[in-house]
């Protein structure tokens, strides 16, 4: 075959593989998937502001986050067995069935009254088991419904950077004229368009286990899995303090922060800047691919600890936005590098339960995080706060960097 001939035939394989994308299965996933996330992108707002409308404070704030974070990573690893027993499209439209309604319970609390703070973190711990029934889903769709994994991937994420751009806006916008209760109930609403969409889609994965088998045992296989890779366990660690000393206190105290400093009404546009940023990553994503992916993300991580550092230093609103719009391109191209990673180094069989044990131990220790930010910032304050967590951030990217299964894994 001559030279022009070979070109000719990359170029139609290259159209035909970037075609393939876009399937019907696939697009209803997507739509199902971009609608919840503007959902939930909208939900961190109308929690920080109505609990501390409600006069709960921010340690209010991080009981709630705290209550749903908890069972969320409690449970998750179940959720991996059961996605592998029932199959993940039963367990995810369940899990999203289940929110519809603890969501409409918490927006009609808000909307007829002022909703006791126990009721709140009752119904988001429900809300949170179901997310953990969920998740171990989220991975294991995507290699079944795309040819293309990690422009699947980026496909998805700049979605989720769409969501981050208009939803805390959006929240914001629709706290100041009916209340958190409103946004509680578009919240419901993305569940239920989510729950349709994956109702309808064509693909039929077999479960993977037999519904006899020893639940123990699935559990162990899955950890097996998990820990025989150093490359995965190693970046939990790192996440796992992550979650302690910067993932969990960035939400509630940085909130406060902000909305103290700037405004309440500075706190969606932040929110959306760091969506906008993530839009950039994620289309990055779709077109650069490095021969090793979690170096090249890990690297990028530098930039997302700019939130924190911003925050902690009372920056001026266009100084912390244009921070978190960097720091969102960060997050978007690591989380990319991380899933596809994950979806491509992993076998299929037991890719559920294997995506159940690192998102566990990724957020397991937010809840910690998050519960502690208020006590002990009310000792130290919320700047000290964070200030470390902007220290511990990039000590962290320099562990992920001097191991070498990290720094040397290559791209499948």
């Amino acid at each position: 075959m001559r030279g022009d001939e070979v070109a000719q035939a990359v170029q139609v394989e290259g159209r035909t593989r970037r075609g393939a994308l876009w399937t019907r299965d696939f697009a209803l996933y997507f739509v199902g998937r971009a609608i919840s996330i503007l959902g939930d992108a909208m939900l961190p707002v109308a929690v920080s502001l109505g609990v501390l409308g409600a006069g709960y404070g921010a340690t209010g704030v991080g009981y709630v986050l705290a209550a749903w974070m908890a069972p969320f990573g409690g449970l998750i690893l179940f959720g991996g067995v059961f996605a592998d027993r029932f199959t993940a499209r039963r367990m995810m439209i369940g899990a999203d069935l289940v929110r519809v309604v603890t969501q409409s319970v918490i927006a009609a609390a808000f909307l007829t009254g002022t909703p006791a703070l126990p009721l709140l973190i009752v119904l988001s711990a429900l809300s949170g088991a179901a997310a953990a029934m969920f998740q171990p889903g989220v991975s294991s769709m995507v290699p079944q419904i795309s040819q293309d994994v990690q422009r699947a991937n980026a496909t998805l994420r700049v979605a989720d950077a769409m969501a981050q751009l208009l939803g805390p806006a959006l929240s914001g916008s629709l706290i100041l004229l009916g209340g958190a209760g409103v946004v509680y109930g578009v919240n419901a609403g993305t569940f239920a368009v989510s729950a349709v969409c994956l109702l309808a889609l064509r693909v039929r994965p077999v479960a993977t286990l037999a519904r006899g088998s020893s639940f123990l045992r699935n559990l162990r296989e899955g950890w097996d899995e998990f820990r025989s890779r150093t490359w995965m366990w190693g970046v939990i660690i790192v996440w796992s303090v992550y979650g302690v000393l910067v993932f969990g206190p960035l939400m509630p105290l940085g909130v406060a922060v902000v909305s103290e400093t700037l405004g309440k009404a500075a706190v969606g546009w932040i929110m959306s800047a760091a969506g906008a940023g993530t839009i950039v990553g994620g289309v990055l994503a779709m077109w650069v691919k490095p021969a090793r992916p979690l170096a090249a993300g890990a690297v990028g991580m530098i930039l997302y600890f700019l939130e924190p550092l911003v925050i902690a230093l009372h920056l001026p609103g266009p100084v912390v936005a244009a921070s978190f719009s960097v720091s969102g391109a960060a997050w978007a191209f690591w989380s990319v590098m991380w899933a596809t990673s994950v979806q491509t180094q992993v076998t299929q069989d037991v890719l559920n339960r294997v995506t159940a044990y690192e998102v566990a131990g990724s957020v397991l220790s937010i809840p910690i995080g998050q519960a502690l930010s208020g006590p002990v910032a009310a000792r130290v304050g919320a700047e000290h706060v964070l200030m470390f967590g902007f220290v511990v951030g990039l000590i962290g990217v320099v562990c992920l960097l001097s191991v070498p299964a990290i720094r040397n894994l290559r791209r499948v």
